[in-house]
């Protein structure tokens, strides 16, 4: 597995600060503000709206995956993709990747001496098919979900924050885990404060609470009791459907809002 971040938005940190800013009508530009006050406004973008976010865009080249990863990656739809063709392309030479038969309680070796049998019939089945003439997009159909491929995919930092949360639980299978820790350690390279900041992190540590706690209670060694908040949950929903609704009433200081 390989992941390669191949472009990104110039200038990142400026433009998300000036499109921010352009909102409360900042006449200077963030290029020219000093660390600390990038670093304030950084730390006040976390906690408002992130439309700004949009405006900076990564794209990765992530090769030697499996299509069972891939068809999990391109169901972020707010993505956009460029896949290698099973239709066009000749792809007996790619790998097909075993899963991890470590865990299993038994008959460890049985069942990989399964899995390699069946691969080795597939590819020369699929090898014979193609050496008959059978087009390329018919004889893919016998190919199994684990077969190797590439993938372009664009994500703009607002995307990526929402999929770090999810992607970097350990609910997640362990190879999308390791893809996106990959694209998270390429971006920070480019944009430290993108990991200083705590934009791209697990949904625990960024909120406190577990993503998925019928996952998190049972299952995950991470999990701690304080990320049960249910009786918090259903305190605040009674305290608010109760109450008489609130306005906010924002007004903008030092290019900022409450």
């Amino acid at each position: 597995m390989k992941v390669e971040l191949i472009s990104h938005t110039p200038e990142a940190l400026s433009l998300l600060l000036k499109t921010k800013g352009t909102r409360l009508k900042h006449d200077s530009d963030p290029a020219t503000w000093t660390d600390e006050q990038r670093a304030e406004h950084l730390a006040y973008m976390k906690d408002t709206i992130k439309s700004s976010w949009e405006f900076v865009d990564y794209v990765f080249r992530i090769e030697g995956v499996t299509r069972a990863f891939t068809h999990q990656l391109v169901r972020t739809r707010t993505g956009s993709y460029a896949q290698e063709s099973q239709r066009t392309v000749d792809v007996r030479d790619h790998e097909v990747v075993a899963p991890d038969f470590s865990g299993l309680p038994q008959d460890q070796d049985l069942v990989e001496a399964y899995w390699d049998e069946a691969v080795i019939k597939i590819k020369d089945t699929y090898a014979s098919l193609m050496e008959h003439g059978v087009p390329a997009q018919d004889a893919r159909g016998i190919l199994p979900t684990n077969i190797t491929t590439s993938i372009i995919a664009k994500f703009n930092l607002r995307t990526l924050h929402e999929m770090a949360k999810l992607r970097l639980c350990t609910r997640t299978q362990g190879e999308y885990q390791r893809v996106f820790r990959e694209m998270r350690a390429r971006v920070i390279e480019i944009h430290p404060w993108v990991g200083e900041h705590d934009f791209l992190e697990v949904h625990c540590a960024a909120n406190g609470t577990c993503a998925f706690p019928r996952y998190g209670k049972t299952s995950c060694g991470l999990y701690h009791p304080a990320m049960d908040l249910d009786w918090l949950k259903k305190q605040v929903k009674r305290q608010y459907w109760s109450a008489a609704p609130q306005v906010a009433v924002p007004v903008a200081k030092d290019g900022r809002t409450m």
